[in-house]
């Protein structure tokens, strides 16, 4: 890939500016925690796995910021840092995940020098990226197998190397059956109101060289019907133990339109996705964001002002409209119960 979402450098966090693409390349620097917490709370950098990465980058930017004698003083403090980044986004697992990790890794350092407890939390979020990455190409690997030759994949919002570390999750299904040498095509939803179809997954695939047809939200079901769509490839935000499955809003209304066409509709997660402490997709929390969004494009108003909006960024797709969902373990469907666990199971 000819970018890089996130990464670490010079003790600085720098990310792509998703929010500028396609129009823009431009790369940020933040050197503090609030300004990354700033970030993921204003779409610069956002997917649930590159939203993890982002958060345990965060915490190793304000550990380094904390003034403290001893590792109590420096736990209250990192407590505080770490109460930032979770406030960002409520859906996407992989923050809460991220955070937790980072807050183990020190208290299980709590007996190291301070200066020595800040590296090591650089390093932790660091390796976090980099494990990242590679669990996209598995989840690649392991989908690719579910493409067909020949195939036009239809895909929803944006779950690439813009949403990861690189390389993606639906997306990276779809690059590795690209590599490995498939005539495959890409439908890509616009994916209102951000965009994310259009601007992003749009912008990834053409850079890649993979063929890719830009349609809007309510045209899917129209090449469903025709015949034109062979499977849909989506990424998720959190996957409850039951296999219901949050996303980028619409992506139910993908899921429904697929079945009632008999297409396969696979989601493509890492296993970090998993919140395996809920039963169910109805207690997955869903953020809803400014309705500005909503009446707004490119800063132009679409919709009468005073208009009454609502703006849920999520919904949740039941297991059972899901064929298969795709991990860098292997492939789970069917029980999603036994299966999902048996992933994570020590």
């Amino acid at each position: 890939m000819s970018f890089r979402t996130i990464e670490w450098r010079d003790d600085k966090v720098i990310m792509i500016d998703q929010t500028r693409l396609p129009g823009e390349e431009v790369y940020c620097e933040y050197a503090d925690y609030k300004s990354v917490a700033e970030a993921i709370r204003g779409m610069v950098i956002r997917g649930a796995p590159a939203i993890g990465v982002a958060a345990a980058m965060g915490v190793a930017l304000g550990a380094r910021e904390i003034i403290a004698d001893t590792y109590e003083s420096f736990s209250r403090q990192m407590e505080n840092v770490c109460d930032v980044m979770a406030r960002t986004r409520p859906t996407a697992v992989n923050l809460f995940w991220a955070i937790e990790r980072m807050k183990r890794v020190a208290d299980e350092n709590r007996d190291k020098p301070l200066d020595q407890l800040r590296e090591i939390l650089k390093t932790e979020a660091i390796r976090i990226e980099q494990e990242d990455l590679e669990l996209c190409k598995a989840i690649g690997r392991h989908g690719a197998a579910l493409i067909p030759e020949g195939a036009t994949v239809l895909t929803h919002c944006n779950a690439g190397g813009l949403a990861t570390a690189g390389y993606g999750t639906a997306l990276g299904v779809i690059r590795a059956a690209h590599e490995a040498g498939k005539k495959i095509q890409v439908f890509a939803d616009e994916t209102r109101p951000w965009l994310q179809g259009a601007r992003l997954t749009a912008w990834e695939l053409m850079k890649d060289g993979i063929p890719v047809t830009l349609i809007s939200d309510n045209m899917a079901g129209f090449f469903m019907k025709r015949g034109e769509i062979a499977c849909c490839v989506v990424g998720a935000d959190r996957i409850a133990a039951n296999g219901d499955t949050a996303n980028k809003i619409g992506t139910y209304s993908v899921a429904v339109l697929a079945k009632e066409n008999n297409i396969p509709f696979y989601v493509a997660a890492p296993t970090t996705t998993l919140d395996l402490s809920l039963e169910n997709g109805d207690q997955i929390p869903i953020e809803e964001r400014h309705s500005r969004e909503v009446t707004h494009l490119h800063g132009f108003p679409v919709a009468p002002e005073g208009i009454r909006v609502r703006n849920p960024a999520f919904d949740v797709t039941p297991a059972r409209y899901i064929s298969a969902i795709i991990t860098e373990q292997g492939v789970v469907s069917g029980d999603y119960v036994t299966g999902l666990r048996g992933l994570v199971a020590p």
